[in-house]
C-alpha cells in the first residue's frame, strides 16, 4: 500500500522547494532570449512567483491526489518535466549563446554559416542528454518512489533506450522545425528556441510512458 506516495513527507517539501528554485533560475535565461525587455523589467518577480508557486502547487496536488490517487504521480511527473524542459532549453540557449560568441557570428548569420545543418543538431543532443541524466534521479527518487528501493540491474540500460529513442524524437522534431520553420517577424535564436520547445514536448511525452510502463513499473 502506497501511504507515503499520497502523504507529503520531508522529501516532498524539498524536491517542491528545490524545483521552485531550479524553474524559477532556468527560465531566466530562456525569458531573456524570448523577450529580453520583460527579462529587463521581470526577472526577479519571475523568480519569486515560481519559488512560492511550484511548492504551493505541490500541496494541492498531493490534497488532490488523495481523492484522485493518480494525480499525485502525474503532478510530480510534471514539475520534472517542466525542469527537465528547461534544463534542455536553458542549456541550448547558452551553448548557442557561447557558440555565436566564440566565433563572432551575429544571429543574422546563423543559417548562412551552416549553423542549423552543421550545428544545433548537435547542442539539441547534448541539452536533450544532460536533461534526462537530471530526469533519471528525479523520477527515480520521487516521482515513481515507490518502487526506488527495487534495484533492478537493468533499470538504467532500460532507462537509458526508453531516454534514446526519446531523444530521436525530440532531435528530429527540433531540427525539422527550424529548418522548415519560416523567420518572419522573429529571430533565429527565438525560432531555434521554439524548436526547442516542440521537440522537448514530444521527448517528454514518450518518456513518460516509457518510465511509467518499462522502467519503473511496478
Amino acid at each position: 500500500m502506497e501511504t507515503n506516495s499520497l502523504t507529503l513527507t520531508k522529501k516532498d517539501y524539498f524536491f517542491g522547494l528545490a524545483a521552485g528554485v531550479l524553474i524559477g533560475l532556468l527560465i531566466l535565461p530562456i525569458l531573456k532570449t524570448a523577450q529580453s525587455a520583460l527579462f529587463e523589467k521581470y526577472f526577479l518577480l519571475v523568480f519569486f512567483f515560481f519559488l512560492v508557486a511550484v511548492p504551493l502547487g505541490v500541496i494541492v496536488a498531493n490534497l488532490i491526489g488523495r481523492k484522485i490517487i493518480a494525480i499525485w504521480q502525474i503532478a510530480k511527473f510534471g514539475v520534472i518535466g517542466v525542469i527537465n524542459t528547461l534544463v534542455d532549453l536553458g542549456l541550448l540557449t547558452v551553448i548557442t549563446f557561447a557558440f555565436k560568441q566564440y566565433f563572432g557570428i551575429s544571429s543574422s548569420d546563423l543559417v548562412t554559416a551552416g549553423f542549423i545543418l552543421t550545428f544545433y543538431s548537435l547542442f539539441k543532443a547534448a541539452s536533450f542528454i544532460i536533461a534526462n541524466i537530471n530526469s533519471y534521479f528525479w523520477n527515480k527518487y520521487w516521482t515513481f518512489e515507490a518502487n526506488a528501493s527495487q534495484k533492478k540491474p537493468s533499470e538504467f540500460i532500460q532507462f537509458f533506450l526508453v531516454s534514446l529513442i526519446g531523444l530521436a524524437v525530440n532531435v528530429l522534431l527540433a531540427s525539422l522545425f527550424v529548418k522548415l520553420a519560416p523567420f518572419g517577424s522573429i529571430n533565429s535564436d527565438q525560432v531555434g528556441l521554439l524548436g526547442g520547445v516542440a521537440g522537448s514536448i514530444s521527448g517528454l511525452a514518450w518518456n513518460f510512458i516509457g518510465y511509467k510502463f518499462i522502467v519503473f513499473k511496478k
